[in-house]
């Protein structure tokens, strides 16, 4: 895979994101594209995109289910070997379709939804947990060169919250969690936005209510992990927060990685920057808090 353009997206049902999808992928013009919560099942997303995504010549590979969950690669740079699922993962009861890989120009790349959790020390939480243990078992029994790419439902860390007080005592900020995400980064991955932006202000999510977006207040939930021969190779690294402004956005910005060459340049981890100040810890609390 030389000069290529990453990008992963949870799209949050593409049914409804085409009139922003299509246009996005002729604006940024990724060669591969991780999309995550597509929401339909194979046949119908073959049927809503297959030819306008064929026709910008795309190879596909997706792994759906009606309403719920669904991921996809598309590439632009071969697809082969594709693996929907993770092998003797966990199911909830049924295994959801919340994993893909191919190998996309010698790079095997993995598009992945991570169960949300919904409540610390539920049975969706320890759902979650055991999820992430099983895709580190696959990534470990991979190929050198990878990529993983997607919404892992977790910020790593404080700095990737717009406010850590306002998520006390729920999900994506657990230290289970990130211990968990930590684990598989720890073999031989690198988070690459925040590897190269180590001190920005970087969000991927922003809660459709209460103005969260227009006031910046957000979480890094989306990430690129790049093993050390991909990682390397980047030189740009950046969330496209254009892609969620407008009308029928997404409530997730894409990511983009550029490997190799950086075609708008090395442009900074935001685009465009976000215009809002951080706020102090405990002023603002998230739309559902009492």
């Amino acid at each position: 895979m030389a000069k290529v353009r990453v990008a992963t997206w949870n799209v949050n049902s593409v049914k409804q994101r085409i009139p922003r999808l299509l246009p996005w992928l002729d604006e940024r013009r990724p060669d591969v594209v991780c999309l995550q919560e597509t929401k339909l099942t194979d046949h119908a997303f073959m049927d809503a995109l297959g030819a306008a995504l064929s026709g910008r010549g795309y190879e596909i590979a997706h792994h759906g289910e009606a309403q719920w969950n669904g991921v996809a690669i598309l590439s632009r740079a071969g697809l082969d070997d594709v693996e929907v699922g993770i092998p003797g993962g966990p199911g909830f009861p049924h295994q959801e379709a919340r994993a893909i890989a191919a190998t996309c120009g010698g790079v095997r790349v993995h598009s992945v939804y991570v169960p949300n959790g919904r409540v610390p020390d539920s049975e969706h939480y320890h759902y979650k947990l055991a999820w992430l243990a099983a895709l580190d078992r696959l990534l470990q029994a991979g190929p050198a060169a990878r990529m993983v790419c997607g919404d892992m439902n977790i910020a790593p860390a404080n700095a990737d919250v717009f406010d850590p007080d306002a998520y006390t005592g729920q999900t994506h900020v657990t230290q289970p969690e990130r211990t968990a995400l930590a684990d598989l980064a720890g073999h031989g991955l690198h988070d690459v936005v925040r590897e190269r932006w180590p001190a920005s202000r970087v969000f991927t999510y922003w809660d459709y209510r209460a103005g969260m977006f227009h006031q910046d207040l957000g979480m890094r939930i989306d990430l690129v992990l790049a093993s050390d021969a991909v990682a390397a190779r980047v030189r740009a690294a950046w969330v496209d927060r254009q892609a969620r402004k407008g009308s029928g956005p997404s409530d997730h910005a894409p990511v983009i990685v550029d490997l190799d060459e950086a075609p708008d340049g090395d442009i900074g981890p935001v685009v465009p920057p976000p215009s809002a100040p951080v706020v102090r810890r405990g002023e603002v609390k998230l739309p559902q808090a009492p």
